[in-house]
């Protein structure tokens, strides 16, 4: 399994950007997927997360309501647009694929097995 992360970049406060995470494989649309992130200095820290069939979506509090994590299960993609970009949304962003047949949530990082390379995205004030 591969992921390749992209769209990440220079962005001023209050703007936004998509970040896009494509999937190698065949049984892409059987697994849950996520994105965190990692700021210089500090852990990575669960972003958002998306059931396998999309019908569920998971936030982190501090970007509920400006965030949205979509998938594409036909294009093996996961998306992330972000929006009313914050300076403190400045990190590294990895898209990873939830544990196959898991039983386990979606806000851990050991909860996934696979990641991507990660994108930087920077947000100037």
């Amino acid at each position: 399994v591969q992921l390749q992360a992209s769209g990440g970049g220079l962005v001023q406060a209050g703007g936004s950007l998509r970040l896009s995470c494509a999937a190698s494989g065949r049984t892409f649309g059987s697994y849950g997927m996520g994105w965190f992130r990692q700021a210089p200095g500090k852990e990575r820290e669960f972003v958002a997360a998306i059931s396998s069939s999309a019908g569920n979506t998971y936030y982190a509090a501090s970007v509920k309501g400006r965030f949205t994590i979509s998938r594409d299960n036909a294009k093996n993609t996961v998306s992330l647009q972000m929006n009313s970009l914050k300076p403190e949304d400045t990190a590294v962003y990895y898209c990873a694929r939830r544990r196959p047949v898991y039983s386990g949530g979606y806000y851990r990082v050991t909860d996934y097995d696979y990641w991507g390379q990660g994108t930087l995205v920077t947000v100037s004030s």
